[in-house]
């Protein structure tokens, strides 16, 4: 059996060397150079450096070669790209993304530009949970959720990803999981910033335990179910992008505490830090279903320079007491 994997930034390389363990992989790469360095060295040091592709993964540039014969495509492409990657597709493939956030501009999740994209009939889900990539590709043990509004979709696909130490659960609420995966992202940064101010480890707990809390809120209203945030794609999600060394978007926070400008921290970071873009249509959608979100709030505040984090964790710290919910 054969899977496309389309993208060949860390994630869709991590996932070419997981599978291509015990599947054909087709791993396509949008630019030729890059391609051909992959497909000569089996490494692809830009994005994953050090580790080493399965020789069962084809490494391509040609969308049509790619696809072709493939059970399942993997958009592995960053949300920004993902419109344009769904309608190059030469045929109507069953297709799971695995980025995490909303499209600039439009503020829609994945699964909306999907169905835009592919129509109401198609097959699609989504591969979320806490995974860094670069612990993915070294064969640590990770868990995911493979999520899609079709069960049986979800259940099978789920079974086939499911191997080796990487566990994949599967479940139909395609909504909250893509929300848990991608207002996880913004808290992160608030968790950095915490962190780079050196407020603590009490500090950074109540941080992300109201983050826990907002994304909650968000995604019941947009049609999520409240257990789904309490598990990978939730909480395991948040905790990891949160508190691990390896997240892009707790690095974006831990500088912006140092006083960095943000271009300067999105040039320098060499990877897409999608909380950084999804935080302004998190905050819209939050206004839009009046639901309650401070900590995004001031999350915004600070990315677009209306606030500094000093006085953004003043202005938390200084809201009115109230019932935990």
């Amino acid at each position: 059996m054969r899977i496309a994997v389309l993208g060949a930034g860390a994630w869709g390389t991590a996932i070419s060397c997981v599978l291509g363990a015990r599947l054909e992989v087709s791993l396509w790469a949008r630019d030729a150079a890059q391609a051909r360095i992959i497909a000569t060295s089996r490494r692809n040091e830009r994005y994953l450096a050090g580790i080493e592709l399965p020789s069962t993964v084809v490494v391509t540039t040609e969308l049509h070669a790619a696809t072709h014969g493939a059970a399942l495509l993997l958009a592995a492409t960053p949300v920004a790209g993902l419109r344009s990657l769904l309608g190059a597709l030469p045929a109507p493939l069953p297709v799971v993304w695995l980025c995490k956030g909303f499209e600039e501009g439009t503020g829609e999740l994945p699964h909306q530009i999907a169905r835009g994209a592919l129509g109401a009939e198609a097959r699609f889900g989504a591969l979320s949970g806490p995974s860094f990539a670069e612990e993915v590709a070294r064969g640590l043990p990770c868990a995911l959720t493979l999520a899609s509004h079709d069960a049986a979709f979800a259940r099978d696909t789920a079974a086939l990803l499911h191997g080796g130490r990487m566990r994949v659960y599967y479940s139909s609420d395609l909504v909250g999981v893509e929300i848990g995966g991608a207002v996880k992202n913004v808290m992160a940064i608030a968790a950095g910033i915490s962190d780079g101010m050196g407020l603590g480890l009490n500090a950074r707990a109540a941080l992300i335990t109201r983050g826990l809390a907002e994304i909650t809120r968000l995604g019941v209203a947009l049609g999520g179910q409240p257990e789904t945030f309490m598990g990978l794609a939730g909480a395991g999600d948040l905790i990891l992008t949160a508190t691990g060394d390896l997240s892009r978007n707790r690095r974006v926070g831990l500088e912006l505490a140092r006083g960095r400008s943000l271009a300067e921290i999105v040039a320098g970071l060499g990877h897409v830090a999608e909380g950084v873009h999804s935080a302004r249509e998190v905050l819209k959608l939050a206004r839009a279903n009046r639901v309650d979100m401070p900590v995004t709030e001031a999350v915004c505040a600070v990315l677009e320079a209306r606030l500094t984090p000093a006085l953004a964790v003043e202005r938390l710290l200084a809201r009115e007491s109230k019932m935990e919910r």
